[in-house]
């Protein structure tokens, strides 16, 4: 039986974080499928367009070697998603675990047969510390302890 595992993110100023997601993922099913969240659905969810267009971001997801399929995202449900694009197993980041989004999120893959799977973020490697970053160097943010 080959177990699909679906790994989604906005993996948006990729690095050794996202490579991990991606790694622990592949090691825990037969086939991944990573689904790239849109623009559009990246600024609605956090409020701000990511650094990368969608297209740039599935591209560079779409070379790693741990991927074997990219799916883009442009609606926020993931039932609705695995409904379009089914899998077997749900990976999301651990910061979910035991909140009461990460609950629902088990309930209701429960009800449709898929599992959730957490797995630890690189806590020392942050996109958005990644942004702030640049946004300093840009001379966007106003003090450096902003970055921080």
């Amino acid at each position: 039986m080959n177990v699909v595992g679906y790994a989604p993110g906005a993996w948006d100023l990729f690095h050794v974080g996202h490579l991990n997601v991606l790694r622990h993922a592949r090691s825990s099913c037969d086939y991944l499928v990573a689904g790239v969240v849109d623009d559009e659905m990246l600024e609605l969810a956090k409020g701000r367009r990511p650094v990368i267009p969608v297209v740039e971001r599935a591209e560079i997801v779409r070379h790693v070697v741990y991927v074997d399929e990219v799916f883009v995202e442009t609606q926020p449900d993931k039932v609705e998603t695995w409904r379009r694009r089914p899998f077997d197993v749900f990976f999301k980041g651990d910061d979910w675990k035991g909140t009461a989004k990460g609950r629902d999120l088990e309930r209701r893959f429960a009800d449709v047969g898929v599992e959730v799977v957490y797995f630890p973020y690189t806590v020392h490697t942050s996109s958005t510390v990644l942004r702030r970053a640049l946004e300093l160097l840009e001379g966007n943010v106003t003090s450096r302890s902003e970055v921080l």
